[in-house]
């Protein structure tokens, strides 16, 4: 079933006093929406913060995983590792993965069938670089990424899988998507699915949008009908700021 979902993706940043500082900030705030609301703080806190919010609405997840059971891989964290401290979801494919630790879309078809074989959610993050938006190449290179790393799944698999549009061009770089350009992409990201897995699926799939969003564009871009939520970060490091955003909807 389709949600709204709001994620905090919190990257490189808070030590363990400013994360439990943060926590303790977001739970004071009123949520007005029936959004499913998650943040992914680092490894170092996650137990931590699975701890103190286990038993609010709020999901604490992970923002990556490796693909093996365990083995040598040093510096790495398994799936059957962080289910063992609460975590159900991970953020996979991210635009900063791809781009700075070189993550190729057959790595990431191996990390989402080892979360999938753990049942546990993914967040399968995807989008094209300032170059291909130029170049009108957009569509055929988000369609690659999810193809590659996602259609050799059976469609049942889908039910736990969230999709994440990261328009790359449109974070940092002082290029701005508007909430139309958000609509046209998730719409197509949609009619991708529906071509090979039926509109039933694709129907049931939350598509979020990753490109900066922020609490004074977070109302127009999830009023567009094929956006479902967003994965926030800079945003989500206020709570103040990131449950603007929740309450959007």
């Amino acid at each position: 079933m389709r949600k709204h979902i709001v994620a905090g993706n919190w990257k490189m940043n808070n030590d363990l006093a400013q994360t439990e500082s943060l926590i303790t900030d977001l739970k004071s705030q009123t949520r007005t929406s029936d959004a499913e609301v998650m943040i992914a703080p680092t490894f170092t806190n996650v137990w931590q913060a699975y701890q103190t919010l286990k038993d609010s609405y709020i999901e604490v997840v992970a923002q990556n995983m490796h693909f093996a059971e365990n083995g040598a891989y040093t510096g790495e964290v398994s799936a059957s590792m962080l289910k063992s401290v609460g975590v159900k979801t991970v953020i996979l494919g991210h635009s900063e993965r791809r781009a700075y630790f070189n993550e190729t879309d057959e790595l990431l078809a191996k990390k989402v069938d080892a979360a999938l074989a753990n049942d546990m959610r993914v967040i399968f993050c995807f989008g094209e670089e300032l170059s291909d938006r130029k170049s009108n190449n957009q569509e055929t290179i988000v369609a690659s990424q999810i193809k590659n790393a996602l259609f050799h799944l059976d469609a049942a698999a889908f039910q736990s899988i969230v999709l994440a549009y990261e328009p790359v061009w449109a974070i940092g770089t002082g290029e701005t998507a508007s909430p139309e350009q958000a609509q046209e992409m998730h719409a197509f990201i949609r009619k991708t699915l529906a071509d090979t897995y039926g509109e039933s699926v694709a129907n049931d799939v939350s598509i979020l949008y990753g490109g900066s969003v922020k609490p004074n564009n977070a109302k127009e871009i999830f009023s567009k009908p094929d956006v479902d939520g967003g994965l926030i970060g800079g945003a989500s490091l206020k709570a103040e700021d990131f449950y603007a955003i929740v309450n959007a909807f």
